[in-house]
C-alpha cells in the first residue's frame, strides 16, 4: 500500500504551496496537464529536462490518490 510519496513536495515559498516536483519550481498540475493533453512520459522529460521518468509515475500516483479521496503524505519543507 502506498502511502508515501518522496518525489512530490510542498513548500510554501515554492510555486504557492501547490505540491511540485521534487522541490523544483514544476507543479504536478503542469505535469498532469501534458498527460491530458496526450504527451507521453518521454516526451514530457524532452521538453522538461529536469524531470525523470518516475517524477511523472509519481505525480500520476499522486492524483489517483486524490481522486479517491483518500490522504496521501508529502513532503514538506521546513
Amino acid at each position: 500500500m502506498l502511502d508515501r510519496l518522496t518525489r512530490i513536495t510542498v513548500d510554501p515559498q515554492v510555486c504557492g504551496g501547490q505540491p511540485c516536483i521534487r522541490g523544483l519550481r514544476i507543479p504536478v498540475s503542469v505535469v498532469l496537464k501534458h498527460l491530458a493533453a496526450g504527451q507521453t512520459a518521454s516526451e514530457i522529460v524532452q521538453e522538461l529536462p529536469e524531470l525523470q521518468a518516475e517524477d511523472i509515475r509519481e505525480a500520476l500516483r499522486y492524483a489517483a490518490w486524490l481522486a479517491s479521496g483518500r490522504t496521501i503524505d508529502v513532503s514538506f519543507a521546513a
